[in-house]
């Protein structure tokens, strides 16, 4: 490491700990590697990395911190002892490798872990004389609760408060910020994950098939109602008033939380939702582009639905994208049970128009321009 170290010199480190940040940042590191701009890929660990670097065309790392799960993460949404140790230790060698290759930009990505660790590891509060600028990538989300979702709302807000520039994502994520005008720099240049859809959607078009029909596509994780037997029974409810056939790319977490309240036989019992093991960012995609309507309790899908202007049916009491509300096509159901039926059956007898809109998470190509910033004085 330390000759590989001598004979190269980035300006630019991106950190990475799991698939949705690089997929997120994805744009960004293809844009760099077709200036051919060098960067460090600092990889955390928190996630295996290596077929989705395939699937992209991303280098591989050029560090890994800590050694990769064999399933898909180390943690599982859980805080414990060892996510704790784990991130402790990640803010250490984050330090270290940053004071060592000494870049001009440390960019990381969202509300995970390893963005909080990127965020603390990078400041100043390590590293007083430190001559690099670390930059949030999708700075500004707020829920306005601290335990929807959880951590992630944490997280991102230690990100925004250890960073030195904030890349905003949308008006409402930069006013967000505003307490922080005249102490960091603030810039809103709308969402990656537009570019990394289009980009996938083109992937995926080329391997994939439509099906043919209308069809709903099911993306249910999040730990805050997976966790709680209350309401995943309301969750099971609301699927059943499904009429048209459904796809249900189902994540290890829901499966076990379906069996362990007992609901495996009212999935069974719902013949029309077709359960399928989870698949790669670019199928996904390509099924969310061609599908009528999404029922989600994710957050990127959200901005995902407004890419290809499908209806997106959010089972959440708090959200952090709160600008797709006034899109038209995202609906906030506080997982209400009459209320998210109502609007299933409206959607499906199309008594839901689409109206127009302009994407307030931006538009194709912005990915270009943060890659401008941060090259600027290359």
């Amino acid at each position: 490491m330390n000759r590989f170290m001598e004979n190269k010199h980035s300006k630019i480190a991106i950190i990475i700990g799991t698939k949705a940040e690089l997929i997120k940042c994805m744009p960004i590191m293809l844009e760099l590697q077709k200036q051919n701009k060098d960067y460090w890929f600092i990889h955390t660990g928190q996630h295996s990395l290596g077929k989705a670097c395939e699937t992209f065309s991303i280098k591989k790392p050029d560090f890994v911190l800590s050694k990769e799960p064999d399933r898909s993460t180390k943690f599982w949404s859980k805080i414990n002892q060892n996510s704790i140790l784990w991130f402790l230790s990640m803010i250490l060698k984050i330090r270290r490798l940053v004071n060592k290759i000494k870049p001009v930009y440390v960019l990381y990505h969202g509300d995970t872990m390893s963005t909080a660790s990127a965020a603390i590891g990078s400041s100043k509060i390590f590293s007083a004389r430190k001559t690099w600028k670390n930059v949030h990538l999708e700075a500004g989300l707020r829920s306005g609760s601290w335990f929807e979702p959880f951590p992630e709302e944490i997280s991102r807000q230690i990100s925004d408060f250890f960073s030195d520039i904030l890349l905003a994502v949308s008006d409402l994520t930069e006013r967000n910020l505003q307490k922080y005008k005249g102490r960091k720099k603030i810039i809103n240049f709308g969402n990656t994950i537009i570019d990394s859809s289009l980009i996938s959607h083109n992937i995926g078009k080329k391997k994939h098939k439509k099906i043919r029909g209308n069809y709903a596509l099911i993306n249910i994780h999040r730990h805050e109602n997976i966790n709680n037997e209350k309401r995943l029974k309301s969750i099971v409810h609301i699927l059943k008033s499904i009429k048209i056939n459904a796809i249900w790319p189902i994540h290890a977490n829901t499966a076990r939380a379906i069996e362990k309240f007992r609901l495996v036989s009212e999935i069974k019992g719902m013949k029309n939702i077709k359960i399928t093991s989870l698949m790669d960012y670019p199928e996904f995609i390509f099924l969310l582009a061609n599908c009528k309507y999404l029922i989600t309790d994710g957050g990127s899908i959200q901005e995902e639905s407004l890419v290809f202007g499908k209806p997106c049916i959010i089972l959440r009491e708090k959200i952090e994208r709160q600008e797709g509300l006034t899109t038209g096509i995202n609906f906030l159901t506080n997982i209400n049970v009459k209320k998210t039926k109502k609007i299933i059956e409206d959607i499906e007898a199309g008594k839901i128009k689409h109206p127009k809109f302009s994407n307030p998470y931006g538009e194709k190509g912005l990915s270009k321009n943060i890659v401008r910033m941060l090259t600027q004085h290359m």
